[in-house]
């Protein structure tokens, strides 16, 4: 049997903005709390096919290296619409070299955290 993700770590100044921001990103629920860390996933918990993300209260997040990086997929509308929703819940567009010719868009979250919104369309699971 192979390894898979169960959960990805966020180093972040504000674990309660990110929870709010990527709940609100992927249908997510706050599964649980350690001191100033959120656990947040899937509203029918941890262990399932979709990893947990874990926002994890750094003072001062590296900001030399990567602390992570997401891509994500709409489940439920195409590309564009899902960007309009993104850019409202406080994303932004992020320049990370892209040459423009990409199928997917570059963005950063209320922090800064970069990631990526990918063109397939992904069934709901």
């Amino acid at each position: 049997m192979a390894s898979r993700i169960s959960e990805l770590v966020l180093e972040c100044r504000d674990p309660e903005l990110l929870a709010r921001f990527w709940c609100e990103v992927l249908d997510f629920v706050e599964l649980d709390r350690d001191g100033e860390d959120i656990e947040i996933g899937p509203r029918e918990g941890s262990g399932g096919a979709r990893p947990t993300l874990i926002l994890s209260k750094q003072e001062r997040p590296q900001q030399d290296r990567t602390r992570l990086h997401i891509d994500v997929n709409a489940t439920d509308r195409d590309q564009d619409a899902e960007l309009e929703r993104l850019l409202a819940l406080g994303a932004r567009p992020a320049d990370v070299g892209q040459t423009g010719e990409e199928t997917w868009h570059v963005l950063a979250d209320p922090e800064g955290n970069v990631f990526c919104l990918l063109r397939r369309r992904l069934d709901p699971l």
